[in-house]
């Protein structure tokens, strides 16, 4: 099931354990090729901020403890 599409104007995002690994900008994103794509660190800390566009993301449920 694809996602809708959002803007890259939206600064705070909710993810799932399904967008791992996280990276930004995500394929859902209307400028999906806005910056570099960077995967970014969220499972330890269920947070993450994107160094190039400041995107806030969050995981939904909580840190996973990094586990694979």
């Amino acid at each position: 099931m694809q996602k809708p599409a959002t803007d890259n104007r939206q600064r705070h995002i909710e993810v799932t354990a399904d967008d791992l690994p996280l990276h930004c900008p995500m394929p859902s994103m209307l400028l999906w090729n806005s910056h570099p794509r960077v995967f970014l660190p969220i499972e330890k800390t269920g947070e993450a901020l994107c160094p190039y566009c400041g995107t806030y993301y969050t995981l939904k449920g909580g840190a996973t403890g990094g586990h694979h």
